[in-house]
């Protein structure tokens, strides 16, 4: 699915460093789940994220729900306005999949020509993605309080520090403490620009990190990092 910061690309290059393919694997910020659903389905997968629409979603694609096929301008309005009111999947799938860079009601998708039908793209695209999806165990809790069977590998793509996030504020120091101890039972990997001394980086790639439509495109070293 579209989601602001998809690992989609970058999956196939990633779990080569990661993935041992028995052992249980766990996405504690899973997002719209593209690189979970790279994961060989034969043993135990859980994707967990604290957006509860996201997660509403991701359940409905894995049990057969389909999206509409067309979504207008005005109808994108409606659902932002009343989320309350409309069921949740439905919300979570144009919230992300028809604005723009996958961003939480970051503006509708248009293309400046007008040739383009993002509401078909996203309906093929995430149709595409839903048989993917069966066998992972859904979560929608805090990424603290995730059950982690002792011995997984456990992934995690958190909210780049010093770039824009979906929803609040993220505890960094707070994250950092959590690695160590679960780094002690699991073996713990994380995607991030930096991270402090104590995690080293075993896999980097440049690739271009910017949203906005304004300021043009910017450029990063994306990295792969595990506790020394």
């Amino acid at each position: 699915m579209k989601y602001q910061g998809s690992k989609n690309r970058l999956a196939r290059e990633i779990l080569p460093f990661i993935d041992d393919e028995t052992s249980p694997i766990v996405d504690l910020f899973c997002g719209g789940a593209n690189f979970i659903d790279k994961v060989s389905n034969n043993r135990v997968r859980i994707a967990n994220d604290s957006h509860q629409y996201l997660i509403s979603f991701l359940k409905a694609l894995q049990n057969g729900w389909e999206p509409p096929k067309d979504v207008s301008e005005e109808y994108y309005k409606y659902i932002k306005n009343n989320q309350g009111i409309i069921e949740p999947h439905l919300v979570g799938y144009v919230g992300f999949n028809l604005s723009y860079g996958g961003k939480w009601w970051g503006g509708y998708s248009r293309d400046k020509l007008g040739k383009r039908n993002y509401g078909m793209e996203s309906y093929n695209n995430v149709l595409k993605q839903a048989p993917k999806l069966k066998g992972i165990e859904f979560t929608n809790l805090d990424y603290r309080d995730v059950i982690i069977p002792i011995g997984s590998i456990v992934y995690c793509d958190i909210p780049y520090y010093g770039t824009t996030g979906y929803k609040g504020k993220f505890n960094y120091d707070s994250f950092y403490s959590f690695c160590r101890e679960i780094g002690k039972t699991n073996k713990i990997f994380i995607s991030e620009f930096n991270m402090p001394n104590d995690f080293k980086c075993i896999w980097q790639k440049e690739r271009v990190t910017s949203l906005t439509k304004n300021t043009g495109s910017k450029k990063n070293y994306e990295k792969l990092f595990i506790l020394k």
